[in-house]
């Protein structure tokens, strides 16, 4: 196990008996890859490969009270209760591996995330509560025990913690599978809402039960992206995400997904990629292929005339030589206010069959 780091804390007060803390979390835009794969010891289990994604996150600060009991914890917003849950996880972790009782404390989360989209919300806010926790304690966790913690506090985890590097996360395990290689090829992704941004009710979906014949399908998959990491190949991880959407669709869906993949095949888009628990999307371009400018904004005058608001555009590399550089990027016309879920600037709101089904702002990038 990797130990926890100690970190100067700027946080405590002059009697060293109140210390705060402050943790921040990105993103994803959906899954590259998910399905069900079989892991070291041959036991089936479920999987996936998300999309980073920079710009929108969740920031959490935590002031902790030693000496207070650890149920005087108070939350704002008050009904973030998988933020709530993580922190007094964090506390009992962090105060364990320093030798202090549990106390209690005050915990602030903010974000700018979307709700019930499929893209990591509920993650990214746990996250950055863990953060904000042991950034109080003056320490850095693992990443292992970080994803432990997430798990705990909300069943399911995205690999958010890990930042950008490519792995086959086991999510509702909070363990990697397999690392698939240092970053992603370079792609830059057109991204939109479909089913005009209305949230996802996953509870509602139909459970599937993957046999034989899928897992073996899905350990295929598996193997392509591995290659495609390995040796750079955007049109190959373009096709991975295709045949995984493809798969995503049967229980989603998105009456817009045939146009979407049209759209991909007709302006040259190495594939399509969905939130599997969610009704974001992506159109993949290889930077690298001429007329990139042009294909962009070609993909978001197709997306707006199929009726798909078109949202975002990014790309998953830092400048480059060779490539262009990302901030450039704001000059494609993309969507000033796209349909999305509901920011989660306010409390947390869970998806579920009543969550309100309004548009909220998603800033193009």
């Amino acid at each position: 196990m990797i130990p926890a780091t100690r970190t100067d804390s700027p946080g405590a007060d002059r009697r060293g008996t109140r210390r705060r803390g402050a943790g921040h979390a990105s993103c994803h835009h959906g899954e590259i890859l998910q399905g069900v794969f079989l892991d070291s010891a041959g036991r089936r289990c479920a999987g996936l490969v998300t999309l980073p994604m920079s710009g929108p996150g969740s920031r959490a600060e935590f002031t902790r009270r030693p000496g207070t009991p650890p149920e005087r914890l108070t939350v704002r917003p008050g009904d973030r209760t998988k933020a709530a849950r993580a922190a007094a996880l964090a506390v009992e972790e962090c105060a364990r591996r320093c030798g202090e009782p549990p106390c209690g404390g005050e915990l602030r989360v903010s974000g700018d995330v979307p709700v019930g989209l499929g893209m990591g919300s509920s993650t990214s806010d746990v996250i950055a509560v863990v953060r904000a926790v042991s950034d109080s304690y003056g320490m850095r966790l693992p990443p292992a025990a970080v994803a432990r913690l997430a798990v705990r506090a909300e069943l399911a985890c995205d690999p958010l913690m890990l930042d950008a590097r490519p792995v086959l996360f086991a999510q509702r395990e909070g363990r990697v599978l397999e690392v698939l290689g240092h970053r992603l090829p370079p792609l830059v992704v057109v991204g939109c809402a479909l089913g005009g941004g209305a949230p996802v009710d996953t509870l509602s979906l139909p459970a599937r039960v993957h046999d034989d014949h899928d897992v073996r399908a899905f350990e295929r998959l598996r193997v392509l992206l591995r290659r495609a990491v390995a040796t750079g190949d955007a049109a190959l991880l373009g096709r991975v995400a295709t045949a995984s959407a493809r798969r995503g669709q049967r229980l989603l869906c998105h009456p817009e997904f045939d146009a979407l993949v049209g759209i991909a095949r007709r302006l040259g888009a190495v594939g399509v990629q969905i939130a599997h628990s969610g009704s974001v999307a992506g159109l993949l371009l290889d930077p690298a292929a001429p007329g990139l400018r042009r294909r962009v904004r070609g993909c978001v005058r197709a997306l707006e005339s199929d009726g798909i608001p078109a949202t975002r555009t990014f790309t998953t590399f830092p400048a480059a030589p060779g490539f262009p550089d990302p901030a450039d990027l704001s000059n494609f016309p993309t969507t000033k206010e796209s349909p999305s879920g509901p920011a989660h600037r306010g409390g947390h709101r869970p998806t579920g069959p009543d969550t309100p089904r309004r548009p909220a702002r998603l800033p193009a990038l």
